[in-house]
């Protein structure tokens, strides 16, 4: 649905239930240099299961795994996803999963045979705040990002007074 606002150019993807900490902004510069090819933010968790885990080889993605039973990795593929105009043609190639569903995943090891997919690893917390447990744990990092943003705003201001 979004290939007509595209209008042939790259694009980010972004899951409404992310929440991130700090900025994506290097990694999509870094994406707009690069000629093809896809570009997928990586962060390491503990329970890589719930996720789409990547399994890196060297510089490499060699594969995404669907919500594995044993994770080969704990790499989980945040949702955070950079695609040329090429998505398109991938998206509609593709054939529901078992649970019946079109998936990101298979977009991504589409781009990862074509040996066109890079990463990086997303810095600062993130979650999916997609079960209540983990939109628990995002209210309470935002709540503790925000508290630690206006302390450190309250201490400089305290220093500049101090200075006058």
């Amino acid at each position: 649905m979004a290939e007509h606002f595209a209008d042939g150019q790259k694009l980010c993807v972004i899951l409404g239930d992310n929440i991130v900490e700090t900025s994506i902004r290097k990694a999509a510069d870094d994406f707009r240099q690069q000629a093809q090819g896809a570009k997928i933010l990586l962060k390491e968790v503990t329970d890589a299961g719930r996720f789409g885990v990547a399994e890196i080889s060297g510089d490499r993605i060699a594969n995404i795994e669907e919500k594995p039973r044993h994770p080969k990795s704990n790499y989980a593929v945040t949702g955070i996803y950079m695609y040329d105009a090429t998505v398109f043609d991938k998206v509609r190639t593709l054939v529901p999963s078992k649970r019946g569903e079109l998936e990101i995943t298979d977009v991504n090891n589409a781009y990862i045979q074509e040996g066109s997919m890079t990463f990086d690893f997303l810095d600062g917390w993130w979650t999916d705040a997609g079960t209540f447990d983990s939109l628990l744990r995002a209210a309470n990092l935002v709540a503790q990002s925000v508290t630690e943003r206006r302390k450190a705003e309250a201490e400089k201001l305290a220093a500049e007074g101090a200075l006058r």
